[in-house]
């Protein structure tokens, strides 16, 4: 990772352990111990409902809770642990996710989120669309008490130091007020779910100085340098980082306006698809590189599998009143079944308060307006 200090070396030891193969190692008596279910909207993705459901019956195997919004007749039989709340309507393609939402509560995506904010679950997995499930969950999940915007925070797979990347899609344009509190959010994530005791947060720019990138850039770099110096250990701030440093261990956690976040994501994921397309090609082109191939066969699976998005199950939704979490929906049913456990796990280890504590610890939270006639009143001595 670039430390060699004690404290950072643990850290990533720990966190390479918790990304190593499925999150959830606890069994099903243990799982119906913590009382955590995971509301999952099976309707969007690529391979359809089933596909969805069959991770959901992965999951429940392996001992989450699964509460299951979609076409019940398309979902098959399933498991012990698995409930399927026939909801067939779908938002997920609407043009205008906010309107679709508010006009259409018979949603998957919309029941969903109302089995969080009711209690019924504890955190949401939607397999369609991210405008979907962010206007679904504002509506009612609600945001988190303080919280200006909500976020998209993704797990990038670097191979050897991944890095948490936000906001990758939820916020087009950001303020600074938003930037500080996406740092919170990311390294409350880096913390709870990914083991990183000290995660170091880096500000995305085009040069490491702290006067390059814009005024916005440049006036939140000096209030995250101000702002770790009193968070208490909330994080370390990296500075500045520019793109390379991005997938080259600059920093944990790297903090960017969803659009900027978006563009960056869907580059790297090109970049890395087209490699491996490239080095399958090359292993394949003659007798002799086949004979190479097969060689390295076994060292490209782990690296490959080390890459694979679905590994890592989506992106988190940070800054509601409970933890969500948004799978690609080209996923399989190996993807949709780590989004599940992420959800899972994420919520057993409370995320939402943690950020919640850390915002508040440094000042960070929205302060709700003072009325006019509360401003009147005489002051206390």
């Amino acid at each position: 990772m670039g430390h060699t200090s004690t404290s950072t070396t643990t850290a990533t030891t720990s966190r390479e352990v918790a990304l190593e193969g499925p999150l959830s190692s606890s069994s099903p008596a243990q799982a119906e111990a913590s009382k955590v279910v995971v509301a999952v909207d099976c309707n969007g993705a690529d391979l359809g409902p089933a596909e969805v459901a069959a991770g959901a019956a992965i999951a429940a195997e392996r001992g989450t809770r699964v509460l299951l919004f979609g076409p019940a007749a398309e979902l098959g039989e399933l498991p012990a642990g698995v409930e399927v709340v026939d909801a067939p309507v779908s938002i997920a393609k609407s043009s205008d996710p906010a309107g679709a939402a508010r006009a259409t509560p018979e949603a998957s995506i919309v029941k969903a989120c109302k089995a969080v904010a009711e209690g019924r679950a504890q955190a949401l997995v939607c397999a369609g669309g991210t405008g979907a499930a962010l206007a679904a969950g504002q509506f009612n999940i609600k945001r988190a008490r303080g919280v200006y915007r909500p976020a998209l925070a993704i797990l990038v797979p670097v191979p050897g130091h991944p890095v948490i990347l936000l906001d990758v899609g939820a916020n087009a344009e950001a303020r600074r007020e938003h930037l500080v509190q996406f740092a919170f959010m990311g390294a409350a994530l880096a913390k709870t779910v990914f083991g990183v005791e000290h995660p170091r947060v880096g500000l995305l720019s085009n040069g490491e100085e702290a006067t390059r990138g814009s005024p916005l850039v440049v006036e939140v770099h000096a209030e995250l340098a101000e702002r770790a110096r009193m968070a208490g250990g909330a994080f370390e701030f990296a500075g500045n980082v520019e793109g390379g440093g991005v997938v080259g261990g600059a920093a944990d956690v790297i903090v960017t306006d969803g659009f900027t976040g978006n563009i960056a994501l869907k580059l790297m994921e090109g970049v890395s698809q087209t490699m491996l397309g490239a080095i399958r090609d090359a292993a394949m082109s003659s007798p002799r590189a086949k004979l190479g191939g097969a060689l390295l066969r076994g060292a490209l699976r782990g690296f490959r599998e080390e890459i694979d998005p679905e590994g890592h199950g989506g992106a988190y939704l940070l800054g509601l009143r409970r933890l969500g979490v948004v799978p690609h929906g080209r996923f399989t049913r190996r993807g949709f079944a780590q989004a599940i456990e992420r959800a899972e796990h994420g919520a057993r280890e409370d995320i939402v308060g943690q950020t919640q504590r850390a915002l508040q610890e440094a000042g960070a939270l929205r302060q709700a307006p003072v009325s006019a006639s509360a401003a009147s009143l005489p002051q206390a001595r």
